[in-house]
């Protein structure tokens, strides 16, 4: 029930995040550097932040970027994710995107120095902590140009290599034949050798690009499960409520079909006395005596008798009968 719940305040977020893209008329540029900053709990894609990399080469695009990161920066409280998230992509971009990103950073280093103060508790969880420790070595290898150098050209030539190796993969994950390809037997042993990292921090590094790509296809997989988990929930709520909506209807539809079948009317009544179904005769309710009319002293009375003969009465005023 709570994974539900999670997973249907992830989707009102992304709804929500979509219409505020459309409101504000964000860019492209803009609206990847808001999904990658989001507020989901999981972290940015390895190749979303590459093609937010790819576009600070850009003039346009990375002023969009970087005004983005430093508004996402200046969030604080429940949206920690939203600062967190973006001191990942900020790192990222300064190892393998222009060399501008490294250049504004310093210029405006006292906006991450002040994230290491950032202070707010989850359910009794420190989670500035997170937001504190990355904030400490951003600052650290802003600070050291020959490190900064180093991070950089190492990230460089990591990233060519590993996206040389994704190519090298057709969709079906089957290795493609090229000349460079181990498979071909003309292939020379000074290019599997430069190939291989040469350092440890090489190695290091496309070990961890080649756990976030694992990840990120875990993560997609997952939340395409959630989603497909929530169409369903929502498709039986559906059909619960539109049943219970034309059961009243299907009910007085059957009771209607049953009067008809037993011809029975029950909204007008017949003129007709029932019949005893017995052969008896009916019995007529007693009537009332004629009122004799003022004035009249002679007058005629007609009255069934029990026997259904007729009694005729004859009074005269002046006459008597014996």
């Amino acid at each position: 029930m709570r994974r539900q719940k999670e997973d249907m305040q992830v989707n009102v977020a992304g709804l929500r995040r979509n219409i505020k893209n459309l409101a504000h008329n964000y860019s492209d540029a803009q609206v990847k550097v808001r999904e990658a900053t989001s507020n989901d709990p999981w972290g940015p894609s390895s190749t979303l932040m590459s093609e937010i990399a790819d576009l600070t080469y850009n003039v346009v695009a990375f002023t969009e970027i970087m005004q983005m990161i430093w508004k996402r920066l200046n969030d604080h409280g429940r949206n920690w994710r939203h600062v967190y998230k973006a001191l990942v992509l900020l790192e990222y971009l300064i190892k393998t995107g222009t060399e501008k990103v490294a250049q504004q950073c310093k210029e405006n280093i006292f906006a991450i120095q002040t994230l290491k103060d950032f202070q707010y508790l989850e359910e009794c969880k420190d989670q500035g902590l997170n937001v504190r420790e990355k904030a400490k070595q951003l600052v650290s290898l802003l600070k050291d140009d020959e490190r900064l150098r180093n991070e950089r050209a190492r990230a460089l030539k990591a990233k060519e290599r590993f996206a040389q190796a994704a190519s090298g993969f057709g969709s079906d994950g089957m290795e493609t034949l090229s000349p460079s390809s181990p498979s071909n037997p003309s292939v020379s042993v000074s290019e599997l050798e430069t190939a291989r990292p040469q350092t440890i921090g090489e190695e290091e590094l496309q070990l961890q690009l080649a756990l976030a790509m694992s990840r990120e296809e875990a993560e997609q997989e997952e939340q395409k499960k959630r989603s497909d988990d929530v169409r369903l929930q929502l498709a039986l709520s559906q059909s619960e409520e539109e049943f219970k909506h034309h059961l009243p209807k299907n009910s007085h539809d059957k009771q209607s079909h049953m009067l008809d079948l037993l011809d029975v009317d029950l909204g007008n009544p017949s003129p007709h006395p029932p019949v005893d179904p017995w052969g008896f005769p009916h019995q007529r309710p007693p009537q009332s005596p004629p009122v004799r009319p003022q004035g009249d002293r002679n007058y005629l009375q007609l009255m069934p008798s029990d026997n259904h003969d007729m009694v005729i009465h004859l009074r005269f005023s002046s006459i008597c009968l014996k």
